[in-house]
């Protein structure tokens, strides 16, 4: 089974209408095919070249890495002399991606990476994902490796980054045992060996996901006597020099195939990347919105795989006569599942795009000043993306959450043995919701862009785009939507509380999301040609379900 074409809407992702601006600022104008061999041509080439990894990386989760899910959820990584041995399926996966040479594909060409954009890497994540949610949080962390490349000297850089392309694994170095949420409290230490000329780190580090890395990227407190985020830096070190000890290994209730590490650091050496004092301040905050973007397509992953098995159960399994799928508490339940994943996909890609515009164009202001109409571009889709990755990252990963939920209870008893998929995905998709900031701290960012009005102007754009008439009535149902969540944003602004405001927030969060990811779904299923493509009842179910939520959610905000 091949992951990637049995999914027709994820190909559809390839050909927006942002995806050619995307691939000319990633190929320089294609100048890299002058001295790149597998550099494309063109914009057709360069969508052939997705589209064809994605075939190899579809048919590898298909064939591989789903197949071992169960056994890797069964056996998991253990401990060895401070060292973690990975589960046989996961080494298996591990050695079938690295031969493909897989890893890097967004890394540039001259570190041996593919040069992808964000968008066919998202594809890629949410692949992996659904083969094993625990699998894509080893393989999903060479993410670390655009944090070193966006900030990391060049002489890191050559050291580091052409290692990722032959499989080295990596980790980001966070949470401390009395440093969870809050990252300003770490105490890792960081100290300057003159003799040798490089950083000692001593300390510990947990529920550091992928803990025993090849490359590890660690937050550390560099400056003696500081006590908050000022105080911190960030560091790469290498497994080689063993220096670091796994000292233990979380026994999970989910994603049990990816070792969860307490760490102890002794004396070990370490590189600085980047500007002392700035670790927390501007290369975690960069990791931690790509990192949330990867929970969102392992969320939607996950969700695919459950609604899939849920799917199939509900086609064979008969009741009173007939296939349950038929009865309407069942179908009514698979249509709603389908729905959350269409919307949270549509969302996932959008961010992606986003993010992948903003990006590239920061790298072009590294050789060239911008022109005024690419600076402009360049904030509006950063801000974009600061305010659509925590929506992101909220509701794909509470909709998984919910649709695992009902993947088990589409198989009625059953779902809860071990004797079905449905089980370990349940408790695989528990973690989304909490790893890489809380929905609550997913809130506490996107409350922001409702403030400052940023969603508010997103679906004001989204109103002015011209629509099909059989999606007429969605623009219409859209437009009352707004006008529910503009009055629960007046009168919360009205209560003059901040209390009151944290109170509601995640009710007014859950109202932008909804307007602006029937939106997104919408322009998808304008964009699918297929008569038969399901995106429009999903646009229709999801629409009808979000003006629920909003008219709920105004009448309580009202009642306080």
């Amino acid at each position: 089974m091949n992951y990637y074409s049995d999914t027709p809407t994820l190909k559809q992702q390839l050909f927006h209408p942002l995806i050619e601006r995307i691939v000319k600022l990633k190929e320089h104008d294609f100048e890299y095919a002058k001295n790149v061999p597998i550099a494309p041509i063109d914009f057709d080439d360069a969508i052939d070249s997705y589209d064809k990894v994605l075939e190899i990386i579809g048919e590898i989760c298909g064939d591989i890495i789903a197949p071992n899910a169960e056994s890797v959820d069964l056996e998991g990584p253990h401990l060895e002399n401070g060292r973690v041995v990975y589960a046989k399926g996961t080494q298996e996966n591990l050695k079938a991606l690295t031969n493909a040479k897989l890893f890097g594909m967004s890394l540039p060409y001259k570190y041996n990476g593919l040069n992808f954009p964000m968008v066919p890497y998202t594809i890629a994540a949410e692949l992996v994902s659904r083969a094993d949610g625990a699998f894509a949080n080893i393989w999903g962390l060479q993410d670390c490796a655009e944090t070193l490349h966006e900030f990391a000297s060049e002489e890191i850089k050559d050291e580091f980054l052409p290692r990722i392309n032959e499989g080295a694994t990596c980790s980001m170095d966070l949470t401390e045992p009395d440093a969870g949420s809050d990252l300003q409290a770490v105490q890792l230490k960081a100290t300057f060996d003159e003799q040798a000329n490089c950083w000692r780190l001593n300390g510990v580090k947990r529920f550091i996901t992928n803990g025993d890395a090849d490359i590890k990227l660690v937050l550390a407190r560099s400056e003696e006597g500081t006590k908050d985020g000022r105080g911190l830096s960030y560091f790469v070190y290498d497994k080689r020099e063993n220096a670091v000890i796994v000292r233990r290994l979380e026994n999970k209730l989910g994603i049990k195939g990816s070792p969860t590490c307490e760490l102890v650091f002794k004396n070990a050496p370490a590189k600085l990347v980047g500007d002392r004092r700035m670790g927390l301040i501007k290369y975690v905050m960069s990791l931690m919105n790509g990192a949330r973007l990867g929970i969102g397509a392992q969320s939607v992953g996950i969700a695919e795989a459950a609604y899939r098995e849920a799917y199939k159960y509900a086609q064979e399994r008969e009741q009173f006569g007939k296939a349950i799928i038929k009865f309407p508490a069942v179908y009514e339940m698979l249509y709603s599942m389908r729905a959350k994943i269409d919307a949270s996909r549509a969302i996932l890609y959008e961010t992606a795009r986003c993010v992948d515009v903003y990006k590239l164009l920061q790298e072009v202001a590294k050789e060239r000043a911008l022109t005024p109409e690419e600076r402009t571009e360049m904030k509006h889709y950063n801000k974009l993306a600061d305010a659509l990755t925590p929506m992101l990252k909220f509701m794909s990963s509470e909709f998984c959450n919910q649709i695992c939920y009902d993947a088990i209870q589409v198989h009625g008893g059953t779902g809860y043995m071990k004797d079905f998929p449905v089980e370990r995905l349940y408790r695989d998709a528990r973690i989304t919701s909490i790893y890489e900031g809380t929905s609550q701290l997913q809130v506490v960012a996107a409350i922001r862009a409702v403030i400052n009005d940023t969603y508010s102007s997103l679906i004001e754009t989204f109103e002015k785009t011209d629509v099909p008439q059989e999606f007429e009535h969605v623009k219409f149902e859209l437009n009352t939507m707004r006008a529910l969540y503009e009055h629960a944003r007046k009168s919360v602004s009205d209560m003059s509380s901040e209390e009151m405001l944290d109170l509601h927030a995640r009710r007014l969060v859950e109202m932008a999301a909804y307007i602006i990811m029937t939106y997104l779904l919408m322009f998808d299923a304008m964009r699918c040609t297929s008569d038969t493509c399901s995106l429009k009842e999903s646009v229709r179910h999801f629409l009808r379900y979000g003006k629920a939520v909003c008219v709920g959610h105004l009448e309580y905000i009202r009642g306080s």
